[in-house]
């Protein structure tokens, strides 16, 4: 499934547990531009609860779309300021 987001880079965090995607994420989202995608890809099924949280709770990104395919998720991060 292709994303209908141009995303600007990926972040492969899959193996990684909790918080670790979430943090590497948050770091990866610094050193984007403002309108900027970030694909983050994960194999922790918390990452789904995790990014949204972070995203709904942090100022300056906005959770795009997120994807369960088969044992990895994927999701879309767009840094707003």
């Amino acid at each position: 499934m292709s994303s209908q987001f141009d995303i600007t880079e990926t972040l492969d965090v899959k193996g990684a547990s909790c918080p670790m995607p979430v943090v590497k994420t948050k770091s990866a989202i610094d050193d984007l531009a403002e309108g900027e995608v970030l694909e983050v890809v994960a194999t922790d099924s918390g990452s789904m609860s995790d990014i949204e949280g972070w995203a709904d709770s942090t100022g300056g990104v906005e959770l795009l779309d997120q994807v369960e395919d088969d044992d990895v998720f994927k999701h879309y991060v767009r840094k707003t300021e």
